[in-house]
């Protein structure tokens, strides 16, 4: 998700989205569909929601939780159902708030498929993996170093679990409807964030629950508008800047700006940037100020083995 500050928000424990101890009732005792949050309720982060048919469970979203440690202790907590107890899971895009926590869900006996989009399987090829790399990583330097009080220290998952979440990836392309389980279908439409990034349209009987993901903005660079929905039943959205108004384009004013003071300091221009959806849209912009002859053209860089195997894949899917 990304923008809110996690300090600045009230301190909730795990208990007050769902108790340990809670578990949920037997299939064979629900007459009525529920939805359960599971994540991204009272954090802007690890968003996960359990919608239980009575029948079959779908989880529409996997993330992890991230930022304070007390938010990512979350991630170490049994979900109050059984991996094996879900039948499928939608993933709305790849940023790892959404689909991070995948492989952990897999190593704890999830079998299912995973629907989504062709984008959202090609950089959760980047992503999980990644993400697997450095739990373990930070395992081994725990056990290395001592600053654990658990002996030996563990990953939360390791790279096997990550190849094996994504052998389970279903990609499905935009604006078609398929089941997901039996009444249950899903429709990824456009959102405009990411690469890949969808509204899940959930279909179940003569209702539609409209899961909005992470909502892109309109008139931004490399990647379309988000496509307007007409109706829906039931709209679930995430709320990170509900509470606050972008700035106005300024069409690379301020980046015009820097790079020119930077040139004629005779420096070097270090830019800090998400590998995965914002140095592709610094680079377009740094590419079109050359064209429009606003800057120099100079050498760009781009140190990170991960966003440089995602802008192929950008440009492959633009």
């Amino acid at each position: 998700m990304g923008g809110d500050d996690p300090k600045s928000e009230p301190n909730y424990s795990t208990h007050r989205i769902y108790p340990e101890k809670t578990k949920l009732p037997e299939v064979k005792s629900l007459t009525m569909p529920s939805l359960t949050f599971l994540g991204a309720a009272g954090t802007v982060t690890g968003s996960k929601h359990l919608l239980d048919t009575g029948s079959h469970r779908v989880l529409v979203d996997c993330g992890l939780f991230q930022g304070l440690k007390e938010l990512r202790e979350r991630n170490w907590q049994p979900l109050p159902i059984a991996a094996n107890a879900i039948d499928a899971v939608i993933l709305t895009h790849a940023h790892l708030d959404h689909c991070g926590y995948l492989p952990r869900l897999v190593s704890e006996g999830f079998k299912g498929r995973v629907f989504c989009t062709p984008g959202t399987r090609d950089l959760c090829t980047l992503v999980l993996p990644d993400s697997a790399h450095i739990q373990e990583e930070d395992a081994r330097d725990a056990n290395r170093h001592g600053y654990t009080k658990h002996h030996p220290a563990l990953p939360l998952y390791t790279a096997n679990d990550a190849a094996r979440a994504l052998s389970q990836l279903q990609p499905v392309g935009y604006n078609r409807p398929v089941p997901v389980v039996p009444n249950v279908d899903v429709e990824f439409i456009n959102a405009g964030h990411l690469l890949g990034s969808a509204y899940a349209r959930v279909t179940f009987g003569n209702k539609t629950i409209l899961f909005g993901g992470d909502l892109g903005r309109f008139g931004r660079p490399v990647l379309p508008d988000p496509v307007p929905i007409n109706a829906a039943d039931v709209l679930l959205v995430e709320s990170t800047y509900g509470d606050r108004l972008h700035e106005p384009d300024d069409q690379g004013r301020r980046l015009e700006t820097i790079v020119n003071a930077a040139v004629q300091r005779g420096g070097k221009l270090i830019v800090p940037a998400f590998a995965i959806g914002r140095v592709e849209e610094v680079v377009y912009w740094l590419k079109r100020l050359e064209d429009e002859n606003r800057v120099p053209v100079l050498p760009v860089y781009i140190d990170s083995p991960m966003a440089a195997q995602a802008m192929q894949f950008y440009a492959q899917r633009a």
